[in-house]
């Protein structure tokens, strides 16, 4: 296969690819006081959110930490990903296992995620 078919076939699979929404809603630990949660959830934004660069495939990464008095979770995480590989690489990526074992696991409690193509 020559140069100029290699970018046909590469364009059209980019044609057909689809970003992938990865969005995931927190509750934190009952035992943690007000302060510590603002604190840890201050540490889960920073972590996640310092992972664009590090990470292939990430379009976009934000962590919504101030949600109003009626929500029923405490933090949210919306993330665009350049695929459903890039997703899948970024769930096992080393950057993003280290941030979600110091800073995400070890203080919540509930996890509810939904991925989706857009």
């Amino acid at each position: 296969m020559d140069t100029i078919e290699r970018n046909k076939e590469l364009m059209e699979r980019i044609k057909g690819a689809k970003m992938v929404k990865h969005v995931i809603l927190w509750t934190l630990k009952d035992e943690l006081s007000a302060e510590e949660k603002v604190a840890i959830k201050q540490e889960i934004k920073e972590g996640l959110e310092g992972l664009k660069g590090k990470v292939p495939g990430i379009v976009d990464i934000k962590v919504n930490i101030n949600g109003l008095e009626s929500s029923n979770a405490d933090l949210m995480l919306d993330s665009t990903f350049e695929s459903v590989e890039a997703l899948k690489g970024y769930s096992v990526h080393p950057e993003h296992v280290a941030v979600a074992d110091s800073k995400v696991r070890p203080y919540t409690k509930i996890r509810s995620c939904l991925d989706y193509e857009v």
